[in-house]
């Protein structure tokens, strides 16, 4: 009898819910409908209907959002791992589309573009010297796989212009942007990772394999700056380092009953020795797989308390092609913690970094306080982490602000810098390959030089950046791995761009040093 009282409290509650929610929508329905015949001037309904639901949305959380057709199609290419174009690297130099690299085994490569070369024309219609956007260039060299497009190209010591019929193919967009041997000689492996996207299990399974057939026993994964994508994507990477039936994170909504991923036991890092890279934009994805390494002690964290975004957003498609991400659950590491940040209507949620910044956070390690209610012990080892959102590293490093000035910045930000590096590639392009057949040799040999310092000074004299002698001696260090760096990404690729610029990375070589010190085997003894 008590069951039947249960049973029928529980039913009464559903059908009253279920009016109340109808009772909602033909309020919503109505109110649309009045507006759409009555009011005074004609309306636009389907923009009526877009600001309604995104007022709605705005009033629930940060991440519950509103995208149109065009939105979703450019939001999903990155982490669908493709999209469909004629495969370039560009650049836009003095309203001149300038081809960095043409991607490997490409449409454009097949055709027979070379780096260097720069687009003038695309189906006769000229793109330089008329300032166009970018994403207007972009529409007009992407199409559907299997069209043509008609290029005119301007290439250093050819006379005449030259014409290209480019037939347009899916484009890889990679997930990994390096992975090398940072120290053969203490066979310590370095993989970074800048998003979760379809191919980001394959492409990290490759770039293992590769680096432990170079010898590879430790590994310092780099997911800073990583701001998520697909939570397969990241049980996928956890499951490279977790043992069977390991937990690696769990969901659990009001409507969303606990629902847990635990891995699969197949990995094939197991065992060495782990060291995961986090700083504030380390988000979503990335903290699940940090808080997986973190809880199970299978690893230590290095870096800044990441971002702090652990709703799960379900998209729900709707007829247009539009899309509402819509949160229903939150996601826990396997110790309990919420990955989610506080927020409230009060806050503004996206000033949060600009907050932690003034607070002292990212500079200082002492200004960090949580309470003792947001003590958890890890999995194996019982050590004390932190809830209350984001992933608190074992090893704090504070942000770099020692070579940074506002000379720098503005170098970067008028864009003198990638200026200068893309005119010194185009007049050194064949002089630098001839000379360094491998990167390890350019690594070693090459510097930059006083000529080169001077050419940027004036490069940024003429954008409006204003000689700062000063600033200039303090940056300096900076600059120069900078400029190396970028000459490096455009001769070869990123790969070697992070291997130039992680030696100013003070969270690499952090990482570097907990591994060859002992410290690692003390945290996690």
């Amino acid at each position: 009898m008590k069951y039947l009282f249960t049973l029928a409290c529980c039913l009464w509650a559903i059908a009253a819910q279920a009016q109340n929610g109808a009772a909602a929508l033909r309020k919503l329905q109505m109110a649309e409908f009045a507006i759409s015949r009555f009011y005074v001037d004609p309306v636009d309904e389907d923009k009526l209907v877009e600001e309604a639901i995104i007022k709605m949305l705005a009033q629930l959380d940060p991440h519950s959002t509103y995208s149109n057709a065009e939105e979703v199609k450019k939001m999903n290419e990155p982490l669908q791992g493709n999209f469909e174009g004629i495969g370039v690297q560009f650049q836009m130099m003095e309203d001149t589309l300038l081809v960095v690299q043409p991607v490997s085994n490409g449409p454009s490569e097949k055709a027979g573009i070379l780096a260097g070369d720069r687009i003038v024309a695309v189906n006769d219609s000229a793109i330089a010297g008329v300032k166009m956007e970018t994403e207007e260039i972009m529409k007009r060299l992407r199409g559907p796989k299997g069209s043509k497009v008609n290029l005119t190209i301007i290439r250093r010591g050819v006379k005449d212009p030259l014409l290209f019929t480019v037939k347009r193919d899916k484009i890889p967009i990679f997930s990994l942007d390096a992975a090398y041997m940072i120290q053969p000689k203490a066979k310590i492996g370095y993989i970074r990772v800048n998003r979760f996207g379809a191919t980001t299990g394959d492409e990290f399974k490759k770039a293992l394999k590769e680096l432990q057939k170079q010898g590879m026993k430790d590994l310092i994964l780099d997911l800073q700056g990583n701001g998520g994508g697909y939570l397969n994507a990241a049980q996928e990477l956890a499951n490279e380092f977790l043992e069977q039936k390991e937990l690696i994170v769990y969901t659990e909504g009001r409507a969303a009953k606990r629902s847990d991923l635990v891995a699969n036991g197949n990995g094939e890092f197991r065992k060495g020795r782990l060291v995961v890279l986090v700083d504030e934009y380390t988000a979503s994805a990335s903290e699940i797989v940090s808080g997986a390494v973190q809880d199970w002690d299978r690893g230590v964290i290095v870096g800044r308390r990441s971002f702090g975004k652990g709703l799960v957003q379900r998209p729900i498609d709707l007829p247009d092609g539009s899309m509402i991400r819509l949160t229903i659950a939150r996601y826990y590491t396997p110790a309990g913690r919420c990955i989610q940040k506080p927020y409230d209507s009060k806050t503004d949620y996206n000033r949060d970094l600009i907050e932690r910044f003034n607070h002292g956070e990212l500079m200082n390690a002492d200004s960090i306080h949580f309470p003792d209610s947001l003590k958890v012990q890890t999995k194996k080892l019982k050590r004390t982490v932190y809830g209350g959102g984001g992933i608190m590293p074992d090893y704090f490093v504070p942000i770099d602000t020692t070579l940074y000035t506002d000379y720098h910045r503005n170098l970067v930000a008028k864009g003198a810098v990638i200026n200068f590096t893309m005119k010194y590639i185009e007049q050194h392009r064949n002089e630098l390959k001839g000379k360094y057949k491998k990167f390890e040799s350019f690594n070693e040999k090459f510097t930059i030089d006083d000529t080169m310092l001077a050419t940027l000074r004036e490069i940024g004299e003429k954008a409006g950046v204003k000689f700062n002698e000063e600033q200039y001696t303090t940056s300096l260090p900076l600059i120069k791995t900078q400029l190396k760096a970028l000459i490096a990404r455009d001769i070869w690729d990123m790969s070697e761009y992070f291997q130039v610029m992680n030696t100013t990375n003070e969270s690499v070589q952090k990482a570097l040093e907990i591994l060859s010190s002992g410290e690692y085997e003390k945290k996690l003894k």
